[in-house]
């Protein structure tokens, strides 16, 4: 198997392993060596227990993955200053990973953060 194939059967490894279950440190280590990544995590986790993340498109180049992704889950913790609505929430986004030695080394994200606002009812959806 080429490199591009086990760096996306890595990530979808990871996403299932880390989908549904609540994010700790702990459990991140064996996949993740990028600081800012686990705290990203633990701060969605706080605010979306035990969220689930599904891949919808992977590329992979070298040691570079981009995963066309989506994120689903209930609003039950506080989100910078919005309290928990309790919505359900399943939004796209888009990350990129550097993976080196089976872990995380670095990541990038871009997350479509109106989708999230208007479904947990902070704006109204445009037209």
């Amino acid at each position: 198997m080429n490199n591009q194939m086990k760096n996306k059967e890595f990530v979808l490894n990871y996403f299932n392993a880390m989908s549904g279950i609540a994010k700790t440190r702990e459990n991140m280590a064996d996949w993740v060596a990028d600081p800012a990544l686990i705290e990203h995590k633990l701060f969605f986790e706080s605010a979306f227990p035990k969220y689930e993340v599904f891949a919808d498109e992977m590329t992979s180049e070298g040691n570079r993955i981009v995963v066309k992704a989506r994120m689903t889950g209930r609003h039950e913790g506080i989100l910078n200053d919005i309290q928990p609505t309790f919505k359900a929430v399943n939004f796209p986004f888009i990350i990129g990973y550097v993976i080196e030695n089976n872990k995380i080394i670095s990541h990038w994200l871009v997350a479509d953060q109106v989708i999230l606002m208007e479904q947990l009812g902070v704006y109204e959806p445009i037209s």
